[in-house]
């Protein structure tokens, strides 16, 4: 049987949020033994922060992934651009997130487009393959499904699950615990929604805990995220999301020779 894994990410990282991401890793390694988590890689966050040609950045890049974190693609604006004809995209488009949504309304052609360049961006810097790729807020419309199939990342993630594009085959299932920061009553809300979900969840086999820049404005949230890591590492190990794969592939395996 697979042990209880706990797998955590730090959204929203590029030059635009440096200072917080570099906190944000500093707290989680403490928790976690070290950089045992995924950083998800927005190549140009809101068209204001590009890290083509930031070569700072792509040192530290480098630095994290030598250091053992998992890097992954997230988007590439992580702005919603797009018009939304449908009623219901229009309404997680308006609600759900700050628009960006960006993968929420692109077209298949469009969003396999900025799929493939965010990749090939990272993985020159990085010099090394990427995990996967992460929607940002994890809204996928039809498009962005479709060219998952088309451009050949190994791991995907919304909020629901994660899941292996080539097969469509889920990996794990749960509710990510995060938090949120754009406002009061969102603020409360998470803060709830972690108290009961870091007891909740904790009889799951793969728990996910993910956090974003804003998180380092609001010492209320930082303390929830600090209770959260210490009462979860009581139940699971601190994981990678790699090892849902290994996990699959060792399953078949047993099935193979059974």
């Amino acid at each position: 049987m697979s042990e209880k894994r706990l797998l955590a990410s730090i959204h929203d990282v590029g030059p635009l949020h440096a200072d917080a991401v570099d906190r944000l890793a500093d707290r989680l390694s403490h928790h976690l033994g070290g950089p045992r988590f995924a950083m998800l890689v927005v190549p140009d966050h809101w068209g204001q922060a590009p890290i083509a040609e930031d070569k700072t950045f792509h040192r530290r890049m480098r630095a994290w992934h030598a250091s053992g974190a998992e890097i992954f693609v997230h988007g590439w604006y992580h702005q919603d651009r797009s018009h939304h004809a449908g009623a219901i995209a229009a309404i997680k488009a308006r609600h759900m997130t700050a628009g960006e949504g960006e993968f929420l309304g692109l077209d298949r052609e469009e969003a396999r487009r900025r799929m493939i360049a965010g990749r090939t961006l990272i993985e020159d810097i990085i010099g090394a393959p990427v995990a996967g790729f992460v929607a940002p807020a994890w809204l996928y419309g039809p498009g962005a499904r479709a060219a998952l199939a088309d451009v050949g990342f190994v791991l995907a993630e919304d909020h629901m699950r994660v899941w292996a594009p080539d097969s469509g085959a889920v990996l794990a299932r749960g509710p990510v615990i995060t938090w949120a920061s754009r406002s009061r009553a969102r603020i409360a809300s998470s803060l709830a929604f972690s108290a009961l979900a870091r007891h909740a969840l904790a009889g799951m086999g793969v728990i996910r805990v993910a956090v974003h820049p804003g998180d380092v404005t609001v010492p209320s949230l930082l303390t929830s995220i600090d209770r959260t890591f210490e009462r979860l590492l009581q139940s699971h190990q601190a994981g990678r999301y790699a090892d849902l794969l290994f996990d699959r592939d060792r399953k078949k395996y047993a099935t193979h020779c059974g």
